[in-house]
């Protein structure tokens, strides 16, 4: 298949072999191998102006309520493996057929201090395909381009006190949303290493 040209520097970057540096919540772990495994779909569309699919969380939800995430969730015991995981959970978000989806790259496991090490699978999906919101976990989703969302330009480091522990996080802005946390180191994460690779080659 043949993609945009800033897919194929995604795709570069990630499947270049240089260590991929992640920037987590490692540190503030006890027991890393006591966290669960869980996944997100970086879903993005097929076009001239690639965008990716990003969703809000309903308000009244238990965890995270109301922030901007990427389509995934934890591991289930029937999951083949963990891309298995991020297609299935995005099927039962937003109804992308996993058929649909091209997987061009994964991501090094990024730990939460909330008890997961998420791995972020990077899809393509059709430019028109229809996406149905199951309400029950999602509020309302929308599209980025990937020329705003992978810019470290737009990425702006925060740190506050939680739990009596100084944390970093990134925060970054796209029209009315505010995408900030996991969601926002994950893509940071990214953004960093799409960088060093283009100003390296």
């Amino acid at each position: 298949m043949i993609y945009n040209d800033e897919v194929n520097k995604i795709i570069a970057a990630i499947q270049h072999g240089d260590e991929f540096k992640i920037e987590d919540e490692r540190d503030l772990i006890e027991d890393c191998n006591s966290l669960k495994k869980a996944a997100v779909l970086i879903a993005i569309t097929n076009q001239s102006n690639p965008t990716v699919i990003l969703t809000q969380r309903p308000t009244w939800l238990r965890d995270h309520a109301g922030q901007v995430a990427f389509p995934g969730g934890k591991m289930d015991a029937a999951d083949t493996n963990i891309t298995h995981t991020a297609l299935r959970e995005a099927q039962e978000e937003l109804s992308i057929n996993p058929n649909t989806v091209e997987i061009i790259a994964q991501c090094p496991e990024y730990y939460t201090g909330s008890g997961y090490r998420i791995t972020a699978v990077i899809g393509i999906i059709p430019a028109n395909l229809e996406i149905i919101a199951n309400v029950d976990e999602v509020a309302s989703w929308f599209e980025t381009p990937i020329s705003f969302l992978f810019d470290t330009e737009n990425l702006t480091k925060k740190s506050t006190t939680w739990n009596g522990q100084n944390r970093a996080y990134y925060d970054m802005q796209w029209q009315e949303y505010r995408i900030w946390g996991v969601t926002a180191g994950i893509i940071a994460n990214l953004a960093h290493r799409i960088y060093d690779y283009n100003n390296e080659h």
